[in-house]
């Protein structure tokens, strides 16, 4: 199972009502944000800092200054908890700079505290 299977699954058992859209790399993120309606945007979004096409941090960067994405909380989900990296993303707006998970109990834990940041926006 994949890092989008795994999520996925996990925010359907938690709360299904949850609508998740999964993009596979920064330039469509990008472009997602840019082309969807105001009034559809996500309450919450989670950048892979390893994402394919731009890392979390360029897609932080290119998100700064953007007025229609500026209230919505940006969470960095990564493999490695380098200080420098997560200093780097939230010195560039990111909400949070998250370590994936290595257990399903923390899974859960961590999709608990997304959601509630859904629900603050």
């Amino acid at each position: 199972m994949d890092d989008k299977e795994i999520i996925e699954e996990a925010f359907a058992e938690i709360d299904p009502s949850v609508k998740v859209h999964f993009v596979n790399n920064g330039k469509n993120l990008l472009s997602f944000l840019t082309e969807t309606p105001s009034d559809d945007l996500p309450s919450l979004i989670v950048i892979d800092y390893n994402m394919p096409g731009l890392n979390g941090a360029e897609i932080l960067k290119s998100l700064d200054g953007s007025s229609k994405v500026k209230n919505i909380p940006k969470v960095i989900w990564s493999t490695s908890g380098a200080s420098q990296y997560k200093s780097s993303c939230l010195s560039l707006g990111a909400y949070d700079y998250l370590v994936k998970p290595s257990s399903v109990h923390e899974l859960e834990t961590l999709v608990k505290y997304l959601l509630s940041l859904c629900k603050a926006a």
